[in-house]
């Protein structure tokens, strides 16, 4: 697949987008870390998102569906705070709009070009004036190099800041992709994950923003399990300003495929990165399933091997246990011959076949031991069904996964 020129900036690698981030005691935090953040576009954007299929839905992600409803998928502002995630409160929704319309008031924009969203506690009443007090100084830290503030500002049990950004040429202009994704637990999506928020100075429409957005979502984040459990805040933000003033896009084409790769780099990178800081987590896990009929099938089989606890503890203590794997390849609902299938696992440190037509096959332990030590573990599974591949990832299950989400509230 094309690589395109990776380049610094996040959220503001892309002409015309500003942030900033701060503390605004959301949660009493003794280090004062950034817990609320503000992210703007210069001009208006053709915005898209894809959301949780939770029925239990973050106020949040229900208002910002009804902002770009309203707008007719138009948006140039985000505003998104940590450490509680405003979800099955009586006054969510009331604390979400107020949220848009005090940003919405100090940037002298319409209520329904802002997008909200929050992260963190479930079940806890969110307090407005913290926030109400942030907004103004939100407001004027907003800069070009903003992003590592807003980064950051997102984060709840994440143990580092992520972001991701590249360049593409489109229509003979020069254009950049750049995003930042928070999540750490909580994490396995449908149609979307954790809170992400791309922006691009592209000039795509609307209707092309959405339909970038849903596809590549469908083979980055939606190929993403940390833990199985499905947030009720996942949401990923498209926004695209045109500033680049390339010819716009409105229908498929060269220039469109060209978008989505840019496109993909950028959200497999930040699904790569949410992956690898699972929470407790010490490897970053990688299925690859090929010779797929249909994507459908290479995606299912995938998933099913990356969300398996056994199998997932087994990588963690480094355990070539690969019934593990086949076990999960099995129970996948997807239609192809088990007697077919073919396992490999590699890392840095070498590689060794462990499975051919649904058996195992002899290999030295010692050798898997160190292939499997290594951080960063790639599962190849052929069914030998087809000519079609699919990625998935994730991440080894841990002993302090449980010592993190035994007090998280704390």
């Amino acid at each position: 697949m094309k690589e395109f020129k990776v380049i610094e900036g996040g959220v503001c690698a892309a002409q015309g987008f500003r942030a900033s981030g701060v503390y605004c005691g959301i949660k009493e935090n003794p280090t004062k870390k950034n817990d609320i953040a503000m992210i703007v576009s210069d001009v208006v954007c053709n915005a898209a998102g894809v959301y949780t299929q939770n029925k239990v839905k973050g106020a949040p992600v229900v208002v910002t569906k009804k902002n770009l409803e309203k707008s007719g998928g138009k948006a140039k502002a985000v505003i998104v705070n940590s450490k509680n995630a405003n979800t099955c409160n009586a006054d969510g929704e009331e604390k979400a709009d107020e949220m848009c319309r005090l940003t919405a008031e100090a940037l002298g924009i319409k209520q329904e070009e802002v997008i909200v969203a929050s992260t963190g506690v479930i079940g806890q009443v969110l307090p407005i004036e913290p926030i109400k007090a942030a907004v103004p100084e939100l407001v004027k830290k907003l800069s070009y190099e903003g992003n590592v503030e807003a980064a950051t500002a997102i984060m709840t049990t994440d143990t580092v800041k992520k972001e991701y950004a590249v360049e593409v040429t489109l229509g003979g202009k020069l254009c950049r992709i750049g995003g930042m994704a928070k999540g750490s637990g909580m994490i396995h999506p449908n149609m979307a994950t954790t809170l992400n928020f791309i922006t691009t100075d592209a000039a795509i429409s609307s209707e092309m923003v959405k339909k970038a957005l849903s596809e590549i979502v469908k083979v980055t984040y939606n190929c993403l399990s940390v833990d199985g459990d499905q947030s009720t805040n996942d949401t990923c933000v498209l926004m695209a300003n045109g500033l680049a003033e390339n010819p716009e896009i409105t229908a498929e084409g060269a220039d469109f495929d060209e978008f989505k790769a840019a496109l993909y780099q950028v959200m497999a990178n930040l699904t790569k990165m949410l992956a690898k800081d699972g929470e407790g987590a010490t490897k970053l896990l990688t299925c690859v399933c090929s010779g797929a009929p249909d994507l459908d099938t290479a995606i299912i089989v995938a998933k099913s091997v990356i969300r398996s606890p056994l199998f997932k503890c087994a990588m963690f203590g480094s355990d070539a246990n690969w019934g593990r794997i086949l076990c999960a390849v099995g129970y996948a609902e997807a239609d192809f011959d088990i007697n077919k299938v073919a396992v490999d696992l590699s890392s840095r440190a070498g590689s060794i076949h462990v499975c051919e037509n649904g058996a195992g096959v002899d290999f030295s332990e010692e050798t898997a031991k160190t292939v499997l030590t290594e951080d960063e573990i790639t599962i190849s599974v052929d069914l030998n069904a087809g000519d079609v591949s699919a990625t998935a990832w994730g991440c080894d299950l841990t002993y302090d996964y449980v010592k993190i989400n035994g007090d998280y509230r704390s």
